[in-house]
C-alpha cells in the first residue's frame, strides 16, 4: 500500500463539514469569515527526510522552509506556526544552531512560532504552518484546465543530485552498488551514513536540498493569475500526477524544457532529467494558467529575480505525455518518491 491510497482508505472521509477544503491538496483551507485560513503539517524523521549529521541550522531552516513551501502553492500568507519535537537528548549547542536557522527564515517570512510540544526519542520534528488569504483566491490543485499552460518555478533537480552522489559514497563504503540504496534505512550501517557528501556535489546542489527557498512572493502574486498550484517535494513527474488527478484532466510535458539545476552540468542526459522528473526535494512551484497570463506571469518573474518557464500543456485526456519538441514522444521508465513503496 503506497501513500497516498493509505490516507485515502484509512483518512479521507469526503468533504469537511467546517473546512473549504480538506484532505487532498497542499494545506486545508478553512472558513474564517472575512477571511480563509490555509493550514499544513509536514513531518521530518532523521534518516528518513535529512542526514544524521545535517548542519542543525541548516535542518532548522528546512524544517519550517517544507511548511511554507504548502502555504506558497497555496498562494497563502504565513502567520505562525507551531512545532512538535522528538530530541535524544538536550544538546545545547545543537539546539542553539537548529533555533537560528529556524527563527531566521520566520523572521524574515513574517511567521511566528506560537506553541508546539517536545519530548524525548529519536530526532522527529513536525510543525503546522497557518496562513492567510481574502476567500475565494486560493490556489488549488482541483483548478487546471484544458489549453492551460504548464508552468515551473526555478530549477529542478539539484537537492536529489545531492542526495544520489551521498547514496553512492555510502554504498561505496560499504562495498555495495549504489543502485541497491533505496534510503538512509536501506540497510547502511550508522557509520556509513555519517559519511558526508563527496566532494564533488556541487555547492548549489547542496544549497537546494539544505536550504530550499519557499516561493511565498511567487504563491501569492499568482493568486488571479494561476488556475491551480502545487508544490514540487516528490518530483515534477509525482507532483503534476496529485495535480492531474485532482483536475480530472491529463497534461503535455515537454521534457526539453524542464529547466535543470546548473549543478547537473557533466551528467548525461537520461540521468539530468530522472533527476529532474523523479528526484524530489526541490520546493519550486508547479502551477497552470491560461495562456493569455503568459505576459504578466512573465513579468513576475522578472520581478521576483525567479525564472518561471513554461513546461508543457494542460489537456483532456487522462495521463501526462512526455513528449520533445517536435512532439515525438519520449520514453521514460522512473516514477516519483513513494513512502512505503
Amino acid at each position: 500500500m503506497r501513500e497516498f491510497e493509505l490516507i485515502r482508505r484509512f483518512f479521507d472521509r469526503g468533504p469537511a463539514r467546517k473546512a473549504v477544503l480538506g484532505i487532498g491538496d497542499d494545506c486545508a483551507l478553512v472558513d474564517a469569515g472575512e477571511a480563509t485560513l490555509a493550514v499544513s503539517t509536514d513531518m521530518l524523521v532523521e534518516g528518513r527526510h535529512f542526514f544524521a549529521d545535517m548542519d542543525p541550522a541548516s535542518l532548522g531552516h528546512k524544517a519550517l522552509a517544507v511548511n511554507l513551501s504548502d502555504l506558497a502553492a497555496m498562494g497563502a500568507e504565513p502567520l505562525g506556526f507551531t512545532l512538535a519535537m522528538a530530541l535524544p537528548r538536550a544538546d545545547q549547542a545543537w539546539l542553539q544552531a537548529f533555533s537560528q536557522g529556524l527563527f531566521a527564515l520566520a523572521d524574515r517570512s513574517g511567521c511566528e512560532l506560537v506553541g508546539g510540544d517536545t519530548t524525548q526519542g529519536p530526532l522527529n520534528l513536525s510543525l503546522t504552518v497557518f496562513g492567510r488569504l481574502p476567500r475565494g483566491v486560493a490556489l488549488r490543485r482541483d483548478g487546471a484546465q484544458p489549453g492551460d499552460d504548464l508552468w515551473v518555478s526555478g530549477e529542478l533537480g539539484g537537492a536529489a543530485h545531492a542526495v544520489r552522489r551521498r547514496y553512492a559514497a555510502m554504498a561505496a563504503a560499504q562495498g555495495l552498488d549504489g543502485r541497491t540504496l533505496a534510503g538512509p534505512d536501506g540497510g547502511v550501517s550508522a557509520q556509513a551514513l555519517r559519511t558526508g557528501f563527496p566532494a564533488d556535489v556541487p555547492a548549489l546542489a547542496l544549497a537546494r536540498l539544505e536550504r530550499p527557498e519557499p516561493r511565498l512572493a511567487l504563491g501569492m502574486a499568482l493568486r488571479h493569475l494561476a488556475s491551480s498550484a502545487i508544490d514540487l517535494s516528490d518530483g515534477l513527474l509525482g507532483d503534476l500526477g496529485h495535480l492531474c488527478e485532482r483536475s480530472r484532466c491529463g497534461a503535455q510535458l515537454r521534457v526539453e524544457r524542464v529547466p535543470l539545476c546548473p549543478g547537473l552540468e557533466g551528467l548525461d542526459a537520461r540521468e539530468r532529467l530522472s533527476l529532474a522528473l523523479t528526484g524530489g526535494d526541490d520546493y519550486e512551484l508547479c502551477f497552470t494558467a491560461a495562456p493569455e497570463n503568459r505576459p504578466r506571469i512573465r513579468r513576475i518573474g522578472q520581478e521576483l529575480g525567479l525564472a518561471l518557464t513554461v513546461v508543457g500543456q494542460i489537456d483532456a485526456g487522462d495521463r501526462i505525455s512526455l513528449v520533445d519538441e517536435d512532439d515525438r514522444p519520449v520514453a521514460f521508465e522512473g516514477r516519483a518518491h513513494e513512502h512505503f513503496a
